[in-house]
C-alpha cells in the first residue's frame, strides 16, 4: 500500500503543460508481436543497408536518431562521430535523409523504432565563437513551425543542478570538445522540448522510439527537491520520517543528495528511497512523454527503453531495481537490457559461457512473455547471440549485426531466414517450464539484500547446467495460480529438491536447454543452444570478429521430456539453421514421456515435438 500510495503521489506531481492541451490517455495498443531486430547507430545510411535488410528480413530495424543527440550534434562538425554516426549534415537535410530512410523501410515491410536521446545532451552555452552544439540549435536554429514556441528563454533552466546550485556537466566523451549536460527529466520545460521532438520525429516517419541515455542522476534543482519532498510526505508519517531518515521537516528539509544508482554497499533506508523515487519519476517522464502524449499522436507508438542489466545488477545497475511489479514495463512495447560485459566472452574451463539465458528468462517471467531483446555488444559469437534469444522467446538482436563484414552476414541472414521460415514457432509463443525459480525483488525493494541477487544466480546457473526447464517469476508476482502452473517453485534462499519426473536432457553442459509452446498450440518446442567453442588465445576476450567464433559441434542431445498431460505425441521433427529440412527422428514414448536424440548441430537445433489430443 505505501508503494501505491508513492506512486499516486508522483503521478499527482506531473507536470500537466503539455506542447498542446493535456490529451486524454490513450488506450493501450494491441500488442505488437515481432521476434527479428536489427539495431544500428552507425552505418545505415548506405545502399547495401537496404540490400541487407532486404535479405535478412528483420520486423524491427532501430535506427537514427531524433532525441538530444539528433539537436546536439547533427549540425556541427562531428554529426558523424561518435556517438551518433549521422550519414548527412544539418538538421534539415538529416531530417530529410531520415523520412527517405524510414520510407525506404517501410516498403520492405520493417517497422522503424527511432533512438530518442532523453536527457544526455553536447554543447557549450557560451564561447567567442557564440554556443555550440544544443545550445546553439536552441537559441538560433530551433525552427518554430515545426517545433511550436520555445518553452523558456534561457536553455541552461533546463539542466540538472548540484548541490550548489551549478550545472550537472561531464567530460566523459567531449565529442567537440564540449561538455556533456544533463536534462532533467523533472523539468516541466524540459518535458515540453521533449515532446516538440517527439512530435517532430512521428511526422518523420517513425514508428516508435526507444529512449536511451534515459537517466535521473543526482540531481538536486528545485524540481527533484520538491518532488522528493512530496514522495517521502506521501508514503511516509512525520514520525516514520525522523526515525528511518534522520528528517526532522521533510516540507523544509534541504537534501544535498538525491541519488540514482549507488553502491549497495553504502546503501541506506533514505538512498534506496531515492533510487526508488528516481526510477518513479524517469518511468513517469516516460509515460507522460510517449504513452500519454506520443500515442495522442500516433495510437500505435512502439515504446521502449534502452536500459542496463549487467550480470543481474541490483541497485547499482538496472533502471528498473526499484519499480513495482504494477508499473514495470507497463504499456511498453518492448524491452532492451544491456548486458555490458558480463556477457561477451567465455571461460569454459571455469564454467563462464558469457550468456545471457538466466538475464532473458528474468525478462521473459516479469514482462508476460512480450518482445525484448538483450544488447551483448556481441561482434563475435553472432550465432549464439542470435541463438539464445530465438531460444528463450526474444527478439535477435540487441547490437552489431554486423552487415558489413559478409561471413557475419551470412550467418545473420542464415539465422534470420531459419526464425522467418518457422515464424510460427516463435511469434507470440509462450515458455513452457516445468519448474519456476523466484527473483527476490522483495528482498531488494525493502532492504537492498542484493546477496539474495547472488544467490538466485548462483541457483539458476546450477538449474542451466542441469538442463532444468524452468521460468524465472519475480516473488512480488508470485500468485497461487502461477505457482499452480510448476511442479515445483525454488526459492533460492532455502534448500530444495527437485521432482524425479523432471524431464531430463543428457549432453553437454555447455548446452543450454528451453521449451516453448506456439501459439497456435498443439506443440512444444525444444530449443538446445550450444555454447562450446574454440576460446581465443587471449583469456576472457570478447573477439574481433566472428571469425573467432569458432564453434565446436554437439554430436548429440538425449531427450526424455515429460509430455503434457492428456497429449500424444505425434511426430518429432528436429532442424537447424545449418540444416533447415527437417529431419523426422524415430521416438519411443512410455509412461508419459517421449524419448529421442537430437541429431548433431552446430550452434542451435530445435525439436518440434508434435501433439495429438489435448
Amino acid at each position: 500500500m505505501r508503494v501505491l500510495n508513492l506512486i499516486v503521489t508522483l503521478l499527482l506531481l506531473a507536470p500537466q503543460a503539455h506542447v498542446h492541451a493535456q490529451p486524454p490517455k490513450p488506450a493501450s495498443p494491441p500488442r505488437f508481436e515481432f521476434t527479428r531486430l536489427v539495431a544500428h547507430w552507425t552505418h545505415y545510411g548506405t545502399d547495401d543497408y537496404l540490400k541487407f535488410i532486404a535479405e535478412a528480413k528483420p520486423e524491427v530495424a532501430q535506427i537514427g536518431n531524433y532525441g538530444g543527440h539528433f539537436y546536439s550534434l547533427v549540425h556541427t562538425p562531428e554529426y558523424a562521430g561518435y556517438p551518433s554516426h549521422f550519414p548527412v549534415r544539418g538538421l534539415d537535410e538529416c531530417g530529410k535523409f531520415l523520412e527517405q530512410r524510414n520510407a525506404d523501410l517501410h516498403k520492405l515491410g520493417v517497422k522503424v523504432v527511432g533512438h530518442f536521446n532523453y536527457t544526455f545532451l553536447i554543447g557549450e552555452p557560451e564561447t567567442p565563437e557564440g554556443p555550440r552544439g544544443f545550445f546553439k540549435f536552441y537559441r538560433d536554429l530551433w525552427n518554430e513551425k515545426e517545433l511550436g514556441p520555445k518553452p523558456v528563454a534561457d536553455p541552461l533552466s533546463f539542466i540538472s543542478r548540484n548541490a550548489d546550485g551549478s550545472p550537472y556537466t561531464a567530460n566523459h566523451y567531449s565529442v567537440g570538445k564540449n561538455r556533456e549536460w544533463t536534462a532533467c527529466l523533472n523539468n516541466p520545460d524540459w518535458r515540453k522540448v521533449l515532446k516538440a521532438w517527439t512530435k517532430r520525429g512521428i511526422e518523420r516517419g517513425v514508428d516508435g522510439f526507444v529512449a536511451n541515455y534515459f537517466y535521473r542522476h543526482n540531481c538536486l534543482c528545485e524540481h527533484c527537491q520538491t518532488k522528493f519532498r512530496s514522495y517521502l510526505g506521501g508514503g511516509f508519517t512525520a514520525e516514520q520520517m525522523k526515525e528511518r531518515f534522520a528528517i526532522e521537516d521533510v516540507k523544509t528539509h534541504k537534501f544535498t543528495e538525491i541519488v540514482g544508482w549507488h553502491n549497495p554497499k553504502e546503501s541506506t533506508p533514505l538512498r534506496r528511497e531515492m533510487l526508488r523515487f528516481s526510477q518513479l519519476s524517469t518511468k513517469e517522464a516516460f509515460d507522460d512523454v510517449w504513452t500519454q502524449y506520443g500515442r495522442s499522436l500516433k495510437p500505435d507508438l512502439i515504446t521502449a527503453q534502452w536500459n542496463h542489466l549487467g550480470d543481474l545488477s541490483a541497485i547499482s545497475g538496472d533502471e528498473r531495481t526499484m519499480l513495482p511489479a504494477e508499473i514495470w514495463g507497463k504499456d511498453e512495447t518492448y524491452l532492451w537490457y544491456s548486458t555490458g560485459g558480463s556477457a561477451c566472452y567465455t571461460d569454459l574451463a571455469a564454467g563462464h559461457l558469457g550468456e545471457g539465458t538466466l538475464h532473458a528468462r528474468y525478462i521473459r517471467g516479469t514482462f508476460d512473455d512480450k518482445p525484448f531483446t538483450l544488447g551483448k555488444y556481441e561482434q563475435t559469437r553472432i550465432r549464439v547471440a542470435i541463438a539464445e534469444l530465438a531460444a528463450n522467446g526474444g527478439a535477435p538482436m540487441g547490437f552489431y549485426t554486423n552487415f558489413s563484414d559478409p561471413a557475419a552476414r551470412q550467418e545473420i541472414v542464415r539465422y534470420y531466414r531459419f526464425m522467418g521460415d518457422n515464424d510460427a514457432i516463435y511469434k507470440a509463443s509462450t515458455s513452457h517450464a516445468e519448474v519456476s525459480l523466484v527473483f527476490p525483488r522483495s528482498k531488494v525493494h525493502a532492504s537492498g539484500d542484493v546477496e539474495a541477487v547472488v544467490k538466485f544466480k548462483e541457483v539458476g546457473k546450477d538449474l542451466l547446467n542441469k538442463h532444468v526447464l524452468f521460468d524465472v517469476i519475480p516473488d512480488d508476482m508470485l500468485t497461487d495460480a502461477i505457482k499452480a502452473k510448476y511442479q515445483t517453485v525454488i526459492d533460492p534462499a532455502t534448500p530444495f529438491a527437485l521432482p524425479a519426473d523432471l524431464s531430463r536432457f543428457r549432453g553437454p553442459a555447455t548446452v543450454r536447454v528451453s521449451a516453448s509452446k506456439p501459439a497456435a498450440g498443439q506443440e512444444i518446442t525444444l530449443h538446445f543452444v550450444n555454447y562450446n567453442r574454440e576460446e581465443p588465445s587471449k583469456p576472457k576476450s570478447a573477439g574481433s570478429g566472428i571469425h573467432e567464433e569458432k564453434p565446436i559441434e554437439v554430436e548429440s542431445m538425449d531427450v526424455d521430456f515429460a509430455v503434457p498431460k492428456g497429449a500424444s505425441v505425434a511426430k518429432v521433427l528436429c532442424y537447424s539453421p545449418e540444416l533447415p529440412k527437417p529431419v523426422e527422428v524415430k521416438f519411443t514414448v512410455q509412461n508419459g514421456r517421449v524419448q529421442f536424440s537430437v541429431p548433431k548441430f552446430l550452434v542451435y537445433s530445435i525439436a518440434r515435438v508434435q501433439l495429438a489430443g489435448s
